[in-house]
């Protein structure tokens, strides 16, 4: 249920004002530097959201949409989460960028407990352990892939690094390449696995390190201790770098038509594969949700 006093709001009144999403990884459940509106929990075709969303606005009115990744209270494991159904939600509010931050361990001396990463790629193990794309069940999908994050996005939050405190480092391109090596649970390890292309949007993970995970055989082995005290000081950063972002985020996210989006725009357009004749009513239904501009299937 939404917090005590929080409005439960109808998604679909809201639909196309919310242009910035923020989702919150282990750790991080609020952004409670952000005045709050209300909240909505709607039921997508993938399911609920992990979480109500947290709709909240900026001392300017911009809203904000927060999503907590693994629930307030972290009631969900990383396989569990349903991926789909936290970015059919945001879509559908009209969210046009994501800043999705991530607890990770590190895989390098130089990024210590406590940087952030923003990664460029993506080694994705996870495969067969959740569902993977938005197209199935009568309707196939093929969209661009290599480049799983948007560069834009990721060199406006690099900008903001002096946000972070104490002696936490942002580390990003083109200093420092780094790639997401996503585990079932290269240079940071994480437990999660993104999908942003299907749905459009600007998306970029923040990746926050916790430990340096088990490869330091000459060092302690990490411990739950450490690695929340890390999660807890990573949390506030996270906060810091978020109210830092989102002035500018603001202004980019404003025109749909403008250079921000360039190399994401109408990506999902001719993505379907499947003759219209052939595309299953309730696949497309399913993906209309995500873009009804687009018709897939046959029409009579």
């Amino acid at each position: 249920m939404a917090d005590a006093g929080v409005p439960l709001l109808d998604i679909e009144e809201l639909a196309g004002t919310v242009h910035i999403g923020i989702i919150g990884g282990s750790g991080l459940y609020a952004l409670d530097n952000l005045a709050v509106i209300g909240a909505v929990y709607p039921h997508t075709p993938w399911g609920h959201p992990s979480d109500h969303i947290t709709i909240c606005a900026t001392s300017s009115g911009t809203k904000v949409a927060f999503l907590p990744r693994h629930g307030k209270g972290h009631f969900w494991t990383p396989s569990e989460v349903p991926a789909r159904a936290n970015l059919a939600a945001l879509k559908r509010l009209g969210v046009r960028s994501i800043l999705a931050f991530s607890a990770v361990g590190s895989l390098r001396e130089e990024i210590r407990p406590g940087d952030f990463v923003l990664p460029e790629q993506i080694i994705d193990r996870t495969k067969g352990i959740r569902p993977a794309s938005f197209f199935d069940k009568g309707i196939v999908g093929h969209v661009p892939f290599g480049d799983p994050f948007h560069a834009p996005l990721a060199s406006l939050i690099a900008a903001h690094a002096g946000a972070l405190q104490g002696a936490a480092k942002l580390h990003a391109a083109p200093d420092r390449r780094a790639t997401l090596i996503c585990m079932g649970g290269a240079v940071v390890l994480d437990s999660h696995r993104v999908a942003p292309v299907p749905v459009v949007i600007a998306y970029q993970m923040v990746c926050m390190a916790t430990d340096y995970d088990c490869w330091r055989e000459e060092h302690e082995a990490v411990t739950v201790e450490t690695v929340v005290a890390t999660m807890h000081a990573n949390k506030d950063n996270a906060k810091r770098l978020v109210e830092a972002v989102i002035p500018d985020l603001e202004v980019a996210v404003k025109d749909i038509e403008g250079a921000f989006f360039d190399k994401i725009r109408g990506a999902a357009k001719f993505a379907v594969m499947t003759a219209p004749e052939k595309v299953l009513p309730e696949a497309a239904e399913r993906v209309r949700y995500l873009h009804p501009q687009y018709t897939y299937a046959a029409t009579n």
